[in-house]
């Protein structure tokens, strides 16, 4: 028997012919519900994929590992960095690490990681291609920006091509001048050119994003890397990381068996190879191995960078809603109105020279040409600060609009280019009246700059276009610090003072024995025996270079030294400064 409600089970009993059929209880299941009234489930929904971060689709990094030739490639040009780069004084080393660098990046640059896998489409043992399972249903997506496959984001070949030449060039200075602080400005302007090659940023906003990109590509690429030398062939490489390594250290062991058994064999060889080897004693070896990897992690870094380049280019600032016009008019013309005063009234302090300077009580030489150069620099920030806002905010739509923005920012940067005049100017009456030093010539460069960097800005003014200025102005100031290795300052400073002596009979013989081995064919004019003071200091500090360290300034002024008798005591010399 059941209850009302309960749900019959199968009754226990005969079944059949067979045997006893199993006894089961009845479970009651309360009052039946009408099928009609029971709560529907509701339509399960795909969850939407997470769209991809900024850093996915501007910068999705190589597909693939690292391929074994480019992993080979940054291997030798650390090796070669760590053993040629001369820490003390700049060099022959700094160059062909340069040269070494430059060759591994080329080669991560045409040899890209693969872009797809090899578990993308895999191969039975029969050599046939796997059956692949069917299709799922499709899933809701959502658009989104995707990165250009390949190289996203690069820089024109051209483009590219000009700064890699620039930071070579720029590290080629250590090899043909002396002078130790010319070559740590060529560094830090190597240092920019070099990332600018790697990332290829071109707007002032992708320049500041470039600027942060490779410490971020060293620590990104360690994975990749690993993934490469894990894959010990990959796709279609042809030979693995490892019989690269192997066959690299291979030929070191044979080239150092070798070279030992030749160099005890003639004197002269050992001396070549003692010059081309690394120092292996133990601070050596500490030395080297810190420089190996001070080298080789941002060489990793540009090699994952070149593999595929971050895009740049899309990041620039928001078109901002055009200002009133009253809202930059007012402003520019009351600034211009300031400017053209300021020029007007000062023409005689600008243009006096060295008469309105004795004329004027308090006022130095120092006071003179310091206060053109703050005030250019003022100028400068204020001028180009002036021109980025109104390129934003001025509005363009009208005739009118335009030829408003040209007028008024035009006559902006032609009263700060009289000002430039100005300063540089003031800065020779400086330098006729007290002697050439570095600073000097160095501010008066800047100055170069800067006025070339007006012009420049007229340019874009004029066309109300600057999206090529950013990297005229890197250029232009690249070219300048170049052109300043080309004229040879510290013999330029030399020529100057001694020019100067020859004239006037004075000379600050502590200054010019402190400038490097470059000044010593302009200082051999000095008559004795101020020749000699002024040459002593320079040439004690001219010890013997090894290859290594091989500088075309110290070549020439050790070969001036050694034509050059001393005829006079360090003591007399002593005297002869105090006086």
């Amino acid at each position: 028997m059941t209850s009302p409600g309960s749900t019959p089970l199968p009754a226990s009993g005969p079944t059949g012919p067979t045997g006893p059929a199993q006894v089961t209880p009845t479970v009651s299941a309360g009052p039946a519900t009408p099928a009609a009234s029971r709560p529907q489930a509701w339509p399960v929904t795909p969850a939407l994929p997470r769209p991809p971060s900024l850093v996915q689709r501007r910068w999705p990094g190589p597909s693939g590992p690292a391929r074994p030739q480019v992993l080979g490639a940054l291997t030798a040009a650390a090796v070669v960095g760590a053993s040629v780069l001369t820490m003390v004084r700049p060099g022959l080393g700094w160059l062909v690490a340069s040269l070494a660098a430059t060759a591994a990046l080329v080669t991560a640059s045409v040899v890209r990681s693969g872009t797809s896998s090899p578990a993308a489409n895999p191969v039975t043992t029969t050599g046939e291609a796997a059956p692949t399972a069917p299709a799922a249903a499709p899933e809701p997506t959502v658009q989104a920006v995707t990165a250009r496959p390949g190289a996203t984001g690069a820089p024109g070949r051209a483009e590219q091509a000009s700064w890699a030449a620039a930071t070579v060039a720029l590290t080629a200075v250590g090899t043909v001048r002396a002078a130790g602080w010319l070559f740590v400005l060529c560094l830090l302007a190597a240092a920019v050119t070099g990332t600018l090659t790697v990332t290829g940023g071109r707007s002032p906003l992708g320049m500041l994003v470039a600027a942060t990109l490779p410490p971020a590509a060293t620590v990104r690429a360690l994975p990749w890397a690993a993934r490469g030398i894990r894959d010990t062939r990959p796709t279609g490489s042809g030979i693995g990381f490892g019989r690269i390594l192997t066959s690299l250290a291979i030929s070191a062991v044979l080239l150092a068996l070798f070279g030992m058994l030749f160099s005890s064999a003639d004197a002269v060889f050992a001396e070549l190879v003692a010059g081309l080897l690394p120092d292996i004693s133990l601070p050596g070896v500490i030395g080297w191995t810190i420089r190996l990897l001070l080298i080789g992690g941002p060489l990793l870094g540009g090699a994952y960078l070149v593999s595929r380049p971050p895009d740049l280019e899309g990041l620039r600032p928001r078109p901002s809603r055009p200002a009133h016009r009253l809202e930059w008019t007012l402003p520019l013309v009351l600034l211009d109105a300031l400017f053209a005063v300021f020029v007007l009234v000062q023409l005689t302090v600008l243009f006096g020279g060295a008469g309105h300077v004795l004329r004027t009580a308090g006022l130095t030489y120092a006071q003179y040409a310091r206060g053109g150069f703050w005030q250019l620099l003022a100028v400068t920030a204020l001028t180009l600060l002036v021109i980025a806002v109104a390129a934003r905010r001025a509005a363009k739509a009208t005739r009118a609009d335009r030829l408003l923005v040209r007028v008024l920012l035009g006559t902006l940067t032609a009263l700060s280019l009289v000002i430039v005049a100005s300063a540089l100017y003031r800065m020779q009456v400086y330098a006729d009246a007290y002697g050439a030093t570095r600073l000097r010539l160095v501010v008066t460069t800047m100055e170069l700059w800067l006025g070339l960097l007006f012009l420049l800005v007229g340019v874009a003014v004029v066309r109300l276009r600057a999206e090529w200025l950013p990297r005229l102005v890197i250029g232009t100031a690249v070219l300048a610090l170049l052109g300043l290795a080309l004229v040879n300052p510290d013999r330029l400073i030399a020529d100057r003072n001694v020019d100067r002596y020859l004239k006037t009979g004075r000379l600050d013989v502590d200054y010019v024995s402190g400038l490097s081995a470059d000044a010593v064919p302009a200082l051999a004019r000095l008559p004795e025996p101020t020749r000699t003071c002024a040459l002593t200091r320079i040439a004690v500090e001219q010890p013997r270079d090894g290859l290594w360290a091989t500088n075309l300034g110290r070549l020439r002024a050790r070969a001036e030294l050694d034509t050059i008798p001393v005829s006079h005591t360090l003591t007399y010399c002593l005297d002869l400064e105090r006086w």
